[in-house]
């Protein structure tokens, strides 16, 4: 009887039901997108840098983080000396310029990247021949809506697009070594230097010997870099994801509250007929508390639904900057938040309807 009573409720007034369904479903897009652009963006990095085959990596004393990837402070020298060592097959210096965060521009050597990492995969075009060419992988393709034999801006330069390359192997745009070099005025210098040795096996002992050749640089296997980029160890985006979910909480409470509260008001007379023929205080409350909860399913539902919009958009507009995933496993989570909210935000009105004099309501105008 109650579940009627609500559903007959929740149809009687369609644009008030629909409006908070709604209400509650921004929230709930909100979290899911966020959650889909922390794990996206951190996933996609840590498979471009796993793409690139490389057992350890060696990078300026100033890299602080994982993020530290732009600018250019190790002599690139140091490759030489680094495939001397014992175990050490191949090395390979690289360097980066950021463009727009997370965008970054990588200058590398054409042939020790294809003897290091096999290649690039093309979509469309070759790789690197003039100095003015530039990789841009299908991602950024889209973005700039670029394609072989166009010329893009990027570092304020003009650059003709040579090829289209799969994502996923180190790169999302790619310049010839020597020419990024002159860019940036580091003639001789390397943002990193990927190393691969002969035998994994071999990865524990070759650390501490670079470690005790380079002691002014960093020196950290592929493992340990790829598990930086975990989204959860990156400063801020984990306490920024939880500022965001206690909003959606927030939010959701107040939308339901307020609801629930102007729904109350708007039966009051249909509250004061209930308690006149019997109905009690925890009968009324469970009608007001199940509304709560039937337009909080309904607003998760939706925010699912409104979350893959926002993903196609995403990936339509800004495939490129804007790395977004569908986090199903978060579904039960932003559900539960959303149950939570809608509960507590039904208490008070709920408490306030079971607490109607049936003389006083009845007469109610």
């Amino acid at each position: 009887m109650i579940a009627k009573l609500v559903l007959e409720n929740l149809k009687h007034r369609p644009v008030r039901s629909l409006l908070s369904v709604l209400l509650i479903a921004g929230p709930v897009t909100l979290i899911l997108s966020l959650v889909g652009l922390t794990h996206g963006m951190s996933e996609d990095t840590q498979r471009r840098q796993r793409g690139a085959g490389a057992d350890i990596v060696v990078r300026g004393s100033t890299a602080s983080s994982a993020l530290t990837f732009s600018g250019a402070s190790v002599p690139e020298g140091l490759t030489g000396a680094i495939e001397k060592q014992p175990h050490v097959r191949m090395a390979m210096g690289v360097i980066n310029h950021n463009v727009e965060l997370p965008l970054v521009v990588t200058g590398i050597d054409m042939q020790a990247f294809n003897q290091f990492t096999g290649g690039f995969t093309y979509l469309a075009g070759h790789g690197l021949e003039a100095d003015n060419d530039i990789l841009l992988d299908r991602y950024v393709a889209q973005q700039k809506k670029a394609e072989v034999g166009s010329s893009v801006k990027v570092l304020n330069q003009m650059w003709h697009v040579a090829g289209i390359i799969e994502t996923g192997k180190l790169v999302r745009m790619a310049v010839k070594l020597h020419i990024l070099q002159e860019l940036d005025a580091a003639r001789g210098k390397v943002t990193q230097i990927y190393v691969k040795v002969d035998d994994p096996a071999n990865i524990p002992t070759v650390v501490p010997e670079l470690k005790a050749l380079l002691p002014s640089y960093s020196v950290e296997t592929m493992a340990e870099l790829i598990a930086a980029f975990d989204f959860n160890r990156i400063q801020g985006v984990s306490a920024f994801t939880t500022v965001i979910v206690v909003l959606g909480v927030v939010f959701g409470l107040i939308v339901v509250c307020l609801s629930m509260y102007m729904a109350v008001l708007q039966r009051t007379r249909e509250i004061g007929i209930l308690k006149a023929i019997g109905a009690g205080k925890t009968f009324i409350l469970e009608i007001i508390l199940l509304e709560a909860l039937v337009m909080g399913i309904g607003g998760t539902i939706l925010g699912i639904l409104m979350s893959y919009v926002a993903y196609g958009l995403i990936r339509a507009l800004v495939p490129a900057s804007l790395t977004i995933i569908i986090v199903t496993s978060w579904w039960p989570i932003v559900g539960g938040i959303t149950m939570v909210g809608a509960a507590l935000g039904s208490l008070y009105p709920g408490w306030n309807a079971a607490s109607h004099d049936a003389i006083e309501a009845l007469s109610y105008e």
